[in-house]
């Protein structure tokens, strides 16, 4: 990847209080004001594919933000770390952050684009691999575990998408031994909307032993949804705690709740919706039915995804995830 310039701690700040002055902006009445925003810078590295996959830990250092949203009260607190997805840091994200903070949960909004120059890879995913953001979900545990408002064993992980796969796949014992802050380190949940679950990677069925929980629509033509349940019964075989959650008729995107109801077509959109692709030698991935090397420039991605809202699925998919956390957490609310 190109070297670009790297923002400045108090650029990436900047960044980070804007955001956080939405939660004022659209926050429920009776959280603003109350919860305690701090700011972090989040050292890590940009690495690519095949080097990941390799093992590597050595990359282009890559200075991001992060923002952790401390709910009222006193005493340590569980915490979610929020990974965005392919559009970036937005009010959707930041609504499930307020979901969060008011059942006693402390959230992170982990920026991974801003301090690699990126805006967006909706158009261009070649720009970040998903797997990219493992590395950084792993670094912002690192700054977490050592708070002393955060508990360390009841650290979650969720993500969106693209944030999604890196809140799943890090459930992995393979990442989470060579990413990991420390050794003994690890996500108490890993929670996944709409998951790209389309490539199958070496020892991918070997998990931490937290629980995994995906949330699906079953019209989302950006991310099919068929790799996922193909996933999600490989990990139940070898024992995992993992769940499949179905939305009949929702569409990608289906709780970013300022999307209207009817589906939005994003003609220069990447979906690999029909790619299935499958780790080789050397970390090399191929695609399955071909054999040849996999990328962005495979014939089987194409353009003209959807997005639409889905209310339904939306205040289903909160309910359940809130459930889930409060029996997983155990926040005092």
């Amino acid at each position: 990847m190109p070297s670009r310039p790297q923002p400045t701690l108090r650029a990436l700040c900047r960044m980070s209080l804007a955001l956080f002055g939405l939660a004022f902006t659209f926050g429920p009445r009776g959280l603003r004001g109350q919860v305690r925003p701090e700011i972090y810078p989040v050292e890590t590295v940009t690495l690519g594919t095949q080097q990941i996959l390799s093992g590597q830990r050595n990359g282009q250092p890559t200075l991001l933000a992060g923002e952790l949203r401390i709910p009222p009260g006193n005493g340590r607190v569980p915490a979610v770390i929020l990974v965005h997805g392919s559009d970036g840091l937005s009010l959707s994200v930041e609504r499930w952050a307020q979901q969060l903070n008011g059942i006693g949960v402390a959230a992170f909004l982990l920026d991974s684009f801003s301090g690699r120059g990126i805006t967006s890879t909706i158009n261009d995913q070649s720009k970040l691999h998903s797997l990219a953001l493992i590395v950084d979900a792993y670094k912002a545990l690192g700054i977490l575990i050592r708070h002393p408002r955060i508990d360390a064993d009841r650290i979650a992980i969720m993500g969106f998408s693209k944030g999604a796969f890196a809140a799943i796949y890090s459930s992995n014992e393979r990442f989470r031994k060579v990413y990991a802050p420390v050794n003994t380190a690890r996500f108490a949940a890993h929670i996944g909307l709409y998951t790209p679950c389309n490539v199958t990677y070496h020892d991918d069925d070997k998990v931490t032993g937290a629980p995994i929980r995906l949330f699906h629509g079953t019209a989302d033509d950006w991310v099919a949804i068929g790799p996922c349940r193909a996933y999600i019964d490989r990990l139940k075989k070898s024992g995992a705690d993992a769940t499949l959650t179905e939305y009949p008729g929702a569409q990608h995107g289906y709780d970013i709740f300022f999307l209207g109801t009817k589906p939005e077509a994003h003609p220069e959109a990447m979906t690999t919706r029909n790619c299935q692709a499958e780790e080789g030698e050397h970390g090399l991935i191929v695609n399955s039915k071909t054999g040849k090397p996999y990328d962005v420039n495979d014939p089987c991605v194409e353009r003209g995804p959807h997005l639409g809202y889905n209310e339904a699925a939306t205040a289903a998919t909160v309910k359940a995830v809130k459930e889930f956390l409060i029996t997983r957490l155990r926040p005092n609310q």
